[in-house]
Formats: structure tokens, C-alpha cells, sequence
């Protein structure tokens, strides 16, 4: 992660309104300057991951991005200095397997919209699920990098 990028997540203002899927916090190590750009501003202002994220960040980063752990490690330690933290409890874990069920989304994809739901989030940023979905009474599903049309006149 560039410095740029750890100065611009140095406050932590963490929320339990916004939670923050793994997709998402990938695109911290991206090289689409855009969606690590987007990624970027909505980390800074806070949110929420669960222990999963930070479990699938460090994947990912040690096997495919194939990062040193000193490397991981600063990420992780910044990301959790901007996001609030929540355990994959086993009451997490039984609601996801009814999400998983009920709607037909992935296990790891359902731990996330519980994880979120559990907290008590109104929007989860993911890029996988489907844009605009309310899951429950209150989660939207928004995907950050999604394109607007500009409207037609």
C-alpha cells in the first residue's frame, strides 16, 4: 500500500452503517488506479469488515499478489485502524448458512451479508452481489465501482 494511501486511512472513523466486503478491500493493492482510488475514499471515512475479510485479505495477498508478510501485515494493521472488526461468531455462522440457503449465494458470500447484517450495517459494499438487492429489512447491497449513465437528453 502506498503512503499516500496509509495517510488517507489514518483517521478512524468506523461505523457499523457501512460494512465492506473482501472484493472491495482488494482493490487497496489493485493496480486499477480508479476502483483502488474508490475503494480508498470509502475506507477512509470508516465502516466495518468481519474477521473473514481480514482472513481472505491476507490470503489472497500472500498467494496470488504473492506479498512479503512485513507487507501484509501494514495492511492489515492500517485496515484495522480504519474499520471496526467484527468476529464470525457461531450465531454469524447459522444465520449465514440460512442466507446461503434461503438465497442461493455462496457460503463465504452469505458470511459476509451476515456478518454485515449482524452488526447492524444499512449498506454493504461488495462488487460480487447484485447491485441494489435489500437483504433483510434494511441492507442494501451497493457496488462501489458500479458505472452511472449519464442521463440521456
Amino acid at each position: 500500500m502506498s503512503e499516500a494511501r496509509e495517510r488517507a486511512m489514518t483517521a478512524r472513523a468506523a461505523t457499523a452503517e457501512t460494512f465492506f466486503d473482501t472484493n472491495v478491500v482488494l482493490y487497496l493493492l489493485s493496480a486499477d488506479k480508479a476502483k483502488a482510488d474508490r475503494a480508498e475514499d470509502l475506507l477512509a471515512k470508516g465502516g466495518t469488515i468481519s474477521v473473514q475479510v481480514l482472513n481472505e485479505l491476507v490470503a489472497v495477498a500472500r498467494g496470488k499478489l504473492r506479498m512479503p508478510w512485513h507487507a501484509v501485515l501494514d495492511v492489515t494493521t492500517t485496515l484495522r485502524s480504519v474499520c471496526a472488526v467484527v468476529p464470525v461468531t457461531l450465531d454469524t455462522h447459522d444465520r449465514g448458512l440460512a442466507i446461503a440457503e434461503n438465497m442461493g449465494l455462496s457460503v463465504y458470500d452469505s458470511m459476509i451479508v451476515a456478518a454485515a447484517l449482524t452488526c447492524g450495517a444499512s449498506v454493504l459494499y461488495s462488487e460480487d452481489l447484485r447491485h441494489g438487492r435489500v437483504v433483510g429489512e434494511r441492507l442494501t447491497i451497493q457496488n462501489p465501482f458500479r458505472q452511472t449513465q449519464p442521463p440521456t437528453t
